[in-house]
């Protein structure tokens, strides 16, 4: 019996080193890369180890008990209805191991929110379906949106090694550094989470919640929205680059506001109707596709169709009004802000050209061409 016993108590104490070996296997909590993701990681391992303890000690005594003092043996069971010392004792130490859990715990909460002594700061606002990131210090800013094709989206093409979590504009942010993160959204509540960076921080449309990262590991950092944010909520993910200081200050100097990376850039040159109609089609892609679908059928009544929208098909100045401010009260964005004349009037050219529709503008003597000083006539007019 006590051979038995002590096979017992190896078993476990060898179980126990099994679950220490997994707890180190990819299928855990990832270190990350910043100073909150290891604080958060070894929170994590320490309240793992803590549960694997008293898992091995409740079922060591399970199990002892049933083979010790089992009915095959003659054990007979007592009949009692309440002990006071047993209940004290079940009572006294899970509140002494959560306390003990508790402290770093709150420790922890502290460094999350302690913003101060940051040396750069980052808005994050979140939009449906996309993050825009501006840079404060630096006058930077920008729109990041999902740069999957739809290709990949409907099994048409191969996937990529970083389906649905790649981006056209990734953020940037140099290491050794604490960024502040103010993060709030334009519409509904969405949430920055990126695992590594050890940042899950929502947004909420009115108001600004802090948050801070200080990466110490250069690479790039993948997330997602992490909040139910509507019906393409899987279509909004985080990119973020960390790179050495001296490589971000180049990024910022290539990136200096009023270069082409800034969405916002006056009328340009008339283009080709061909021309248009190519860069209309990857920014509708990019920009519309996910509410008014490839087909432009949309999904009615929340998306209306594009295809044969009387709209879309009519005067020019009343269809860039409604993608210049957007539609109170629906899921239609205002683009105005996040789209520049050139990315606007390619959009409006394809759209009115596309699922038949350039037959029904032709028929009210319409062309199916906008040019970038059409819309920058609409911009300038619903200025106040």
């Amino acid at each position: 019996m006590h051979h038995r016993i002590l096979r017992l108590i190896l078993f476990f104490t060898s179980a126990l080193f099994v679950l220490t070996a997994y707890a180190e296997s990819e299928l855990n909590m990832p270190v990350g890369g910043t100073i909150l993701s290891e604080e958060i990681y070894k929170l994590h391992m320490a309240g793992f180890y803590v549960c694997c303890g008293i898992g091995v000690v409740v079922f060591g005594v399970l199990i002892y008990s049933l083979i010790r003092f089992r009915k095959s043996k003659g054990a007979q069971a007592a009949h009692f209805h309440e002990h006071l010392g047993v209940e004290i004792i079940w009572t006294t130490i899970p509140f002494l191991i959560l306390v003990a859990l508790a402290i770093p715990a709150t420790i922890v909460l502290g460094h999350i929110h302690n913003t101060d002594k940051s040396a750069l700061t980052l808005k994050i606002t979140g939009y449906q379906w996309k993050w825009k990131y501006e840079y404060l210090d630096q006058g930077i800013s920008f729109f990041s949106v999902l740069s999957t094709t739809q290709d990949q989206i409907n099994n048409k093409a191969k996937k990529s090694e970083w389906y649905l979590l790649e981006v056209d504009h990734e953020a940037v942010v140099p290491i050794n550094t604490k960024i502040k993160l103010l993060i709030t959204a334009d519409d509904v509540i969405h949430s920055w989470w990126v695992p590594a960076l050890g940042v899950k921080q929502d947004a909420i449309p009115g108001y600004i919640n802090e948050n801070w990262i200080y990466v110490t590991k250069p690479g790039t950092y993948r997330g997602q929205c992490g909040e139910l944010c509507g019906l393409n909520h899987g279509f909004m993910p985080i990119v973020v680059k960390a790179v050495p200081q001296a490589e971000f200050d180049q990024w910022v100097k290539n990136h200096h506001p009023g270069n082409s990376f800034t969405p916002l850039q006056p009328a340009l040159n008339p283009l080709t109707g061909d021309a248009l109609l190519a860069l209309g089609k990857a920014q509708y892609e990019k920009n519309c596709v996910m509410c008014h679908q490839a087909n432009g059928a949309g999904l009615p009544p929340s998306f209306p169709a594009l295809k044969k929208s009387r709209i879309v098909t009519g005067a020019p100045d009343a269809a860039i009004a409604f993608v210049l401010s957007g539609v109170p009260g629906t899921a239609m964005q205002a683009f105005g802000e996040q789209l520049d004349d050139q990315n606007i009037a390619a959009i409006m050219t394809y759209i009115r050209s596309a699922w038949g529709n350039s037959d029904l503008v032709k028929q009210q003597k319409y062309s199916t061409v906008i040019q970038p000083k059409d819309v920058a006539k609409v911009r300038q007019g619903s200025k106040p």
